[in-house]
């Protein structure tokens, strides 16, 4: 059975959300939106493209930066209103250079810096 992006439920702009984990340590990475192409691009190629809202257009991850996502497994939730994409990261996910977008805690009212960018 094929897998058509048409089936996942895009918001009224056209996306879905999509978090990528790390394949090997199950991390969360970080989280962007998809389109219906974009989800089919990274079906075809492996390599993670989303939809930046701010550019109006597509980003591979790792283009510019050489900061790569490789797909691994793509998963839809329940409600198909969702991606979860276990991803095979080269680098820094984050553009604050850290592994991961998810750097601050809230711990006790306060915001506490979990990650330290990496060191290029």
């Amino acid at each position: 059975m094929s897998f058509d992006p048409a089936t996942l439920k895009f918001d009224d702009q056209g996306l879905i959300p999509a978090i990528a984990q790390d394949e090997t340590n199950g991390d969360v990475l970080m989280m962007a939106w998809m389109n219906a192409d974009a989800v089919a691009r990274t079906l075809a190629t492996g390599r993670v493209t989303y939809w930046s809202r701010s550019r109006q257009s597509f980003w591979v991850k790792g283009e510019t930066s050489g900061h790569t996502q490789e797909l691994v497994d793509l998963r839809v939730d329940c409600d198909s209103d969702c991606l979860l994409l276990l991803v095979r990261q080269e680098g820094s996910a984050c553009h604050t250079n850290r592994r991961s977008c998810f750097y601050t805690a809230v711990r006790d009212g306060e915001e506490v810096e979990l990650l330290k960018p990496e060191a290029q």
